[in-house]
C-alpha cells in the first residue's frame, strides 16, 4: 500500500510566496495525501490565502509567532496526529516544489536498501543556482557499502538538512519526537535531523528540486545581524543538552562552528554589534531551556503536542 504523504507548510507574513508554495503542492506528479499550513499568528491573509486554496486539508492558526521551530513542531504534530501520515514533508512558505519533487523523494526513499528516516531535496535560489544555505555535507565515516548504498539511489548519505523541503518518516518522529520549538528560529532544523539521524539514514536527493526564494543569495556564515542571539544560543543548548550528537560529532561541529563565527565576524561591518549579539545568545544558552511541550501549551496543537513529546519519552 502506498505511503500516506501529509506536506507541512509554515507560513507567517508572506502570502505571495505561500500561494506558489500551495501551487507548487498542487502540481505534484505525486499528489500528497493532505496538506496542513500552520499560520504563525500572520498579520497579512496568509491564513486566509491558505484556507481558500484548493490543495490545503487544514489551516492551524497559532495565537503567536513561534517561528519555525514551533511551527514545525507544531505541523508534525498536527500531521501524525490528526491526518494518519505515514511520512510528513516539511518545508517554509519561501519554498516551490517543481512537479516531480515529491516523486523524487519517494522513489529514492522506495529503492534504498534500508529503512530512510529523513529524504532531503535539492533546492535552488530563483536564479538556478543551488542554493548554499540548504546544501548538506556527506555523513562522516561513511563505509564504502553505505556510500554504494546511498548512490544506487541516485543519493549522498546526510548527517544533517535543512527544513527546505524533506521528508520525513512517522516513526523516526515517534521515537525522537518534535523539533524543539524553544529554538524559535537558527539551528532547529539542523539539531531536529541530526537527532533524527544519529541512528537513521539521512538521503540527499538531487533529483528531488525545489525553489528556496530567500531574498539574498548566501550561505550561513552571512552576518545575521540580531539574529545572532539565536544563532549562538541554540548551539550553546545543542551542543550541551540535546542527544542529537555524539562525541566525535560534537567535536567536528564545534570546531566548524568556531571557524565559521571567526568568518563571519572578520567579514561583518557591525563587529561590536555582532559580539553583542553574541554574548546575549551565550547568556541565554546557559539559562532554562523550554520544553516544546511547555512552548506550545495553550495553542491548539498543544494536545497533539503532548502526546507526541509522550511518546518518545520527552514530554
Amino acid at each position: 500500500m502506498s505511503a500516506r504523504v501529509v506536506a507541512v507548510v509554515v507560513a507567517w507574513n508572506r502570502r505571495d510566496l505561500l500561494a506558489r508554495t500551495l501551487d507548487g503542492l498542487d502540481s505534484q506528479e505525486r499528489p500528497v495525501d493532505a496538506v496542513v499550513v500552520i499560520d504563525n499568528a500572520s498579520t497579512d491573509d496568509s491564513a486566509a490565502l491558505a484556507s481558500g486554496h484548493g490543495v490545503t486539508t487544514e489551516v492551524v492558526s497559532l495565537p503567536v509567532n513561534t517561528g519555525g521551530a514551533g511551527g514545525f513542531a507544531a505541523g508534525i504534530a498536527v500531521a501524525l496526529r490528526r491526518h494518519a501520515a505515514d511520512l510528513v514533508w516539511i518545508m517554509d512558505d519561501d519554498t516551490v516544489p517543481t512537479p516531480g519533487a515529491l516523486a523524487a523523494l519517494l522513489e529514492a526513499r522506495d529503492r534504498y536498501p534500508g529503512r530512510v528516516s529523513v529524504a532531503a531535496s535539492r533546492a535552488d535560489w530563483q536564479d538556478g543556482r543551488e542554493h548554499p544555505m540548504n546544501t548538506p555535507r556527506e555523513r562522516f565515516g561513511l563505509s564504502p557499502d553505505e556510500r554504494d548504498a546511498a548512490a544506487s539511489v541516485g543519493a549522498k548519505a546526510i548527517r544533517s538538512a535543512s527544513f527546505v523541503s524533506i521528508l520525513i518518516d512517522a516513526d523516526a518522529v515517534r521515537r525522537h519526537g518534535l523539533p524543539e520549538a524553544a529554538y524559535f528560529l537558527w539551528n532547529d532544523d539542523f539539531e531536529y535531523t541530526a537527532r533524527l539521524l544519529r541512528d537513521g539514514v539521512g538521503l540527499y536527493v538531487p533529483a528531488s528540486r525545489v525553489l528556496h526564494l530567500t531574498r539574498v543569495f548566501g550561505a550561513s556564515d552571512a552576518d545575521p545581524g540580531p539574529r545572532f542571539v539565536n544563532e549562538v544560543r541554540n548551539k550553546v543548548w545543542l551542543f550541551t543538552r540535546s542527544d542529537a550528537l555524539g562525541v566525535r560529532d560534537r567535536c567536528l561541529y564545534a570546531g566548524s562552528t568556531l571557524l565559521r563565527w571567526t568568518r563571519m565576524m572578520a567579514r561583518s561591518r557591525q563587529r561590536r554589534s555582532l559580539a553583542a549579539y553574541g554574548w546575549r545568545g551565550l547568556r541565554e544558552g546557559v539559562g532554562r531551556k523550554p520544553t516544546t511541550t511547555a512552548v506550545l501549551a495553550g495553542t491548539p496543537v498543544a494536545g497533539d503536542v503532548s502526546a507526541i513529546e509522550a511518546g518518545a519519552g520527552r514530554g
